[in-house]
């Protein structure tokens, strides 16, 4: 029997994901979860084989969850399950350590089979967002671009970032411009929106 947790900041979408999974005779949901900083715990508690989890949720993404399995309870492997297939999330999600990453919409005999892989040992990526990934290629974004546009994102004016960051109002404005260069974005903005869209803003 594999033990499953679930991680989704939406009851009702975990709760259908959960009702599929345990049709199937060898999956079994031991655990599920509203936030991401409650999947460590939740999975060291129940003893979980594989998590599945959202990408946006309160407390922590699902990306840095599976960053935290990786790296104190390797016995749990990590399943992306996500609305936002992001080419982006895709490449952060791995280099994180998740074992998978699929889209919401996959059919659930697809899903319980990416699960038994994932706790087989494998690797699952929904096909089109495993090549969808390898052509947009990593983030062009520096460490601090990203950081800036982040604050950005959260509605915060120039001078509001550079107090968030500890930096000077003309270094964030620096880091903008060059933002906007890469995004080939017109304004801070929708620099902000053109990285989230490709899943650059996730740290």
């Amino acid at each position: 029997m594999i033990r499953l947790l679930l991680a989704d900041d939406q009851a009702l979408v975990r709760g259908a994901i959960a009702s599929l999974l345990d049709l199937e005779d060898d999956l079994e949901v031991v655990a599920q979860v509203g936030r991401g900083d409650e999947v460590l715990a939740a999975a060291r508690a129940s003893k979980a084989d594989v998590a599945l989890l959202d990408v946006e949720m309160p407390g922590l993404d699902g990306i840095g969850a599976a960053r935290q399995l990786k790296a104190e309870l390797p016995s749990c492997r990590a399943l992306i399950v996500t609305t936002f297939g992001r080419p982006g999330y895709v490449r952060l999600a791995l280099e994180a350590g998740a074992s998978g990453f699929v889209v919401k919409d996959t059919p659930s005999s697809q899903l319980a089979d990416a699960v038994r892989r994932v706790a087989a040992g494998q690797r699952v990526v929904d096909p089109a967002l495993a090549a969808e990934s390898l052509a947009a290629g990593p983030s062009p974004l520096s460490t601090r671009e990203t950081d800036v546009l982040i604050a950005v994102r959260q509605g915060n004016s120039s001078g509001e970032v550079a107090s968030q960051l500890h930096l000077s109002e003309g270094t964030v404005r620096n880091h903008l411009s060059s933002a906007i260069g890469k995004t080939g974005a017109r304004n801070a903005s929708e620099a902000a929106r053109i990285a989230a869209e490709n899943g650059w803003l996730l740290a």
